[in-house]
């Protein structure tokens, strides 16, 4: 008598969409910090030839320069990323009673926070340095904290949007901040003078991806 072998179920598309972005962004953020890493020569030359261009423009520039230096300063500025994600997460348990979801969304910030940072410190990508800068800045290049830090609330915060159901037109407003807020702090780090374009490029990968592991650890246990 023959048993039948027993499989265990196939994962829903959902899942398995979600699995093959997490694979996709970790190879282009590990190939990324690898050439970064390394200082491949192409890639530099190409980051100093960006650099050069916009800085010139933002210091024949001042008032652009100075609306950017208020935008990444104040609204996009990670801290600002920040109290946002725990408003949105107390409102989650005031309202929703979501405490888990809650939970969630403020320690993938954290956890977020720690990987660029750690990134920051084993990279030690020196940041550009101008005879004449318009804004400066601390700790070193790779990843841009900006940027990762935006793509990471963005995301998250458009996808509980998604999750709860949000009506078309919150959901189109929502989304055209979140592409102008993500690509806008990408143009203000590097117009400033203050990160290679490879660093916010780095910094949208990996906040990327850290979007898609926490979506899919919520997806493995919802509120």
């Amino acid at each position: 008598m023959h048993t039948q072998s027993v499989e265990s179920p196939p994962r829903p598309p959902a899942e398995r969409r979600t699995a093959h972005w997490a694979g996709a962004l970790a190879l282009g953020s590990a190939l990324l910090l690898a050439l970064v890493a390394v200082r491949w020569h192409p890639l530099m030359t190409l980051d100093g030839d960006l650099a050069d261009t916009t800085h010139r423009w933002a210091v024949d520039s001042s008032g652009v320069t100075h609306t950017f230096r208020i935008l990444t300063d104040w609204v996009w500025d990670p801290w600002t990323m920040r109290i946002l994600t725990f408003a949105v997460a107390i409102w989650l348990v005031w309202r929703r009673a979501a405490r888990w979801t809650a939970g969630w969304l403020v320690a993938t910030c954290l956890l977020a926070t720690v990987a660029q940072q750690t990134l920051k410190a084993v990279v030690d990508r020196p940041r550009p340095v101008w005879p004449d800068p318009v804004d400066s800045a601390h700790y070193s290049a790779f990843p841009s904290g900006h940027a990762m830090t935006a793509t990471v609330v963005c995301g998250l915060l458009l996808w509980l949007l998604h999750h709860y159901g949000a009506g078309r037109a919150l959901w189109r407003t929502a989304v055209a901040v979140a592409v102008v807020s993500v690509a806008g702090v990408g143009l203000t780090r590097v117009w400033l003078g203050v990160h290679w374009a490879t660093d916010v490029v780095g910094g949208w990968l990996l906040g990327a991806l850290v979007v898609v592991l926490a979506v899919g650890a919520h997806m493995r246990r919802p509120d």
